[in-house]
């Protein structure tokens, strides 16, 4: 998922949960209410037990969907459908017996509060609301992964042009080449080094990420501090940078070239600005199968804050290329432009299959 801060997508979300929840109330209040014509006794008992029926939905949505029934693990996912209508019915019926018995029929003897029998009633209660939100969610999931196939089936003879515009800007190796240009005339000790590093950056671009969908996420972090130490090079002592990389990346697989065009982005609005001093700070954190990268970047303060509309190809196509192999729901992204810095947050999840 892609957001801006003070977008409005969390607004919009909210506002179709509300609907969905005041359509169903409605419909059951009219329902239920039509048998003894007595509507707003039925929207008031409806509204008593709606917290008990939201709190098995959203477990049901948000727990025990994206952990065990997308992950196939179908018998873990039907115990604990089971365990949670069993607790959400055990609620409803504490509520009935404290308070829908008192309230609306004047205190009747109900029998005992351990009733299993009522309990299990409970459950029909629950169960309606949680298989509505189920069906809708499962069904909009089921369109979407369609929907993300078919985009990626169409998109596998694009593949090619798509990798080359998110090569390195020319810009970059232009200068780079001055660099090592200026490096060698001097007889400086850093040429080999920046000969070496730019070697194995355009390898690694050319050759390991050419025709593969997944990289190791090591390669992909010494593609970062090769990139680092040669710009590092190209602008001496002017750039302060901090690199800082924290978890177990070893094992894990992630799209090629995600973070390039936030590093070309840093550096050149950041470190060939007009400022004595500048500094970039780049975090790569992993935590199980969860990524956050965050760059941050110095910025001229007479440069104005974007309004969100300026970005460049290469940022539109990467946010694109997320939505593609990771999906919406997959990744948040979250680019912050203040007066003198500029941030972007990544945050990424790698299990499952892209």
């Amino acid at each position: 998922m892609y957001t801006w801060i003070n977008d409005n997508s969390a607004f919009s979300r909210i506002s179709r949960h509300a609907a969905f929840w005041v359509f169903v109330v409605l419909f059951f209040t009219l329902l239920y209410g039509s048998f003894n014509e007595d509507y707003l006794r039925q929207l008031q008992i409806q509204l008593l037990f709606l917290p008990d029926k939201m709190l098995a939905t959203y477990i049901t949505l948000y727990v025990l969907m994206p952990h065990f029934l997308l992950r196939e693990k179908y018998t873990a996912f039907v115990l604990w459908f089971l365990i949670i209508l069993l607790f959400s019915a055990i609620i409803h019926w504490t509520i009935s017996y404290y308070i829908e018995r008192v309230y609306f029929y004047g205190n009747e003897d109900w029998g005992p509060l351990f009733y299993p029998a009522k309990v299990l009633k409970g459950v029909t209660y629950v169960y309606p609301y949680v298989v509505l939100a189920f069906s809708i969610k499962f069904l909009k999931h089921w369109y979407n992964q369609k929907q993300r196939s078919a985009h990626l089936e169409k998109g596998r003879l694009e593949s090619e042009l798509k990798f080359l515009r998110m090569q390195l800007h020319p810009h970059f190796l232009f200068n780079t080449l001055n660099n090592l240009y200026a490096l060698t005339l001097k007889k400086s000790d850093q040429a080999p080094e920046l000969v070496l590093k730019l070697s194995d950056l355009m390898d690694y671009m050319l050759y390991e990420c050419g025709d593969n969908e997944l990289v190791p996420l090591e390669r992909e972090v010494e593609f970062i501090r090769n990139y680092f130490h040669i710009e590092q090079l190209r602008y001496g002592d002017r750039l302060e940078t901090e690199l800082e990389v924290q978890g177990a990346i070893e094992g894990k697989r992630i799209a090629p070239m995600i973070f390039l065009p936030f590093l070309e982005n840093a550096f050149k609005h950041g470190a060939s600005a007009d400022l004595d001093k500048v500094w970039i700070y780049l975090s790569l954190v992993v935590d199980d199968q969860q990524l956050a990268f965050t760059v941050r970047n110095s910025k001229p303060a007479q440069m104005q804050p974007s309004n969100g509309n300026g970005h460049g190809i290469g940022l539109k196509n990467l946010i694109r290329r997320l939505e593609l192999q990771y999906g919406e729901d997959r990744f948040d992204l979250t680019m912050t432009d203040q007066k003198d810095i500029y941030e972007v947050h990544l945050k990424l999840r790698m299990d499952g299959h892209h």
